[in-house]
């Protein structure tokens, strides 16, 4: 299986950096059909990431209202973009177009994942600086694990 894990973000804006923390840890596991990449969020660098692949895992920071930095929110899409919009409670990315708006793009270009998994996580600090913050690098083995569930080596 052709699987790619997207880690979505910036590690120069503390907790946006979830995403590529993420995406360091799985390719230094070195596992076989898995490549990890980084991609800034821009739709663009997505549709390039996950074309071709039979699975895709996202991981990304989100910032919600009301927030509890740290908690997950996994979101298995099936072609609907609108899975991706938050209900009622407001979560929105760091980024100004997003994974959404890069499903709607890839579905017009024939260019998605046969199934996408999206791994939100909730963000305390977006602000300019590095390392992530104390409830994000709580949850960072946990959301690990989840991607390695996902993929199928846990």
């Amino acid at each position: 299986m052709n699987v790619v894990v997207i880690g979505v973000g910036n590690e120069y804006r503390r907790d946006d950096g979830i995403g590529p923390a993420v995406a360091t840890e799985i390719a230094g596991r070195d596992l076989p059909g898995v490549r990890a990449v980084v991609a800034d969020g821009e739709p663009s660098a997505l549709l390039e990431a996950w074309s071709g692949a039979d699975l895709a895992v996202v991981v990304d920071a989100v910032m919600c209202e009301p927030a509890t930095p740290g908690r997950i929110w996994p979101s298995i899409v099936d072609g609907r973009a609108d899975a991706l919009r938050g209900g009622g409670g407001g979560a929105a990315s760091s980024h100004a177009l997003g994974i959404p708006e890069a499903l709607l793009l890839g579905q017009a270009l024939g260019r998605v994942p046969r199934r996408l998994v999206v791994l939100a996580v909730e963000a305390a600090d977006l602000d300019l600086g590095t390392g992530l913050s104390e409830p994000v690098t709580a949850v960072f083995p946990e959301v690990v694990a989840a991607v390695l569930d996902y993929i199928g080596t846990s």
